[in-house]
């Protein structure tokens, strides 16, 4: 092979190179690794840093943990104050990748927005010392995960111009996937009578899909999954329940159902299926949200 040949092999290994080119970015959340594998396509390397199992609320940092992902130009967390970690995610970064909050530019809801009569005490409402005035649950909106794949397509193309075009594109086509499957969560919830759309759950993560389909929302244990309530609190939890004839209570897959268990004994309230939080244990967005959506009719539609 003469000298020609071999610049012709490597000018066009190179260019292979090139074409293969990805951009490295870290996700935090479930939900987020799924949405950047959405936007970014073969443009992009995700790496959860968390896994599919991991907990986004409980998720600690360590250096041994950011080694996967050595090279990101980005990590992409939820935001909305659900990570109290990134202070300290930002101080073992140093200034080597930028941090994005898909949640931040998005619209929040405040608080446990409760049936009237059954407010929850905030000033202990402290999970893992975050600030959860302001609901992180964003994602059970899905206008916002659609407005989010926006967001995303912004971030990587911003971190990589040439692939902007990609981005852009793939977020249009998982915007009209999203569009598919909001007329088809719509369609599934005319099938639960008006007056039974109350959505009782372990814990407050529900309230964006209520404020977005027309629920009302009942958690048993506020915004912190960890904080159970007091004898009386349940006790006056049940009495609403009863009075409000709201019809089942859903456990969520992370949560320990033994409360609820002992609840809907106590009230004669049946339990339903159990509901996904924050995409643990699913492949998909979309399967979450159709997985959720499927038990609430089945427990809220049955006569």
């Amino acid at each position: 092979m003469n000298a020609k040949d071999l610049l012709l092999l490597s000018f066009f290994g190179l260019m292979g190179l090139a074409q293969a080119a990805e951009v490295k970015v870290a996700s935090l959340h479930p939900l987020i690794g799924d949405l950047l594998r959405q936007v970014g396509g073969d443009k992009v390397e995700v790496v959860d840093l968390i896994g599919e199992k991991g907990d986004p609320h409980a998720f600690e940092p360590q250096a041994a943990d950011l080694v996967a992902a050595e090279g990101a130009s980005l990590y992409v967390v939820s935001g909305m104050g659900l990570e109290g970690y990134l202070p300290k995610l930002k101080g073992i970064l140093a200034g080597k990748a930028r941090i994005v909050e898909v949640g931040g530019t998005l619209p929040a809801l405040h608080g446990a927005c409760v049936h009237e009569g059954h407010e929850h005490d905030h000033d202990h409402d402290h999970d893992h010392d975050h600030d959860h005035e302001m609901d992180p649950h964003w994602w059970h909106s899905v206008d916002l995960f659609r407005r989010a794949a926006g967001v995303v397509a912004d971030e990587l193309s911003a971190a990589s111009p040439e692939n902007k075009a990609v981005f852009e594109a793939n977020a249009q086509a998982y915007r009209t996937k999203l569009d598919e499957l909001e007329k088809w969560v719509k369609r599934e919830v005319i099938r639960i009578p008006r007056d039974r759309r109350k959505l009782a759950t372990a814990h407050a993560a529900f309230q964006y899909f209520c404020e977005a389909y027309g629920f009302e929302a009942y958690p048993v244990q506020g915004l912190n999954r960890e904080r159970m309530p007091d004898a009386a609190k349940l006790a006056e939890l049940i009495a609403t329940l009863k009075k409000e004839r709201v019809s089942a209570i859903f456990p969520e897959k992370e949560s320990n159902p033994k409360m609820l268990e002992s609840l809907t004994r106590d009230s004669g309230i049946q339990l339903g299926g159990e509901l996904v939080a924050d995409g643990r244990g699913m492949t998909s967005y979309e399967e979450m949200v159709r997985s959720n959506v499927t038990a609430i009719v089945a427990a809220l539609s049955a006569k």
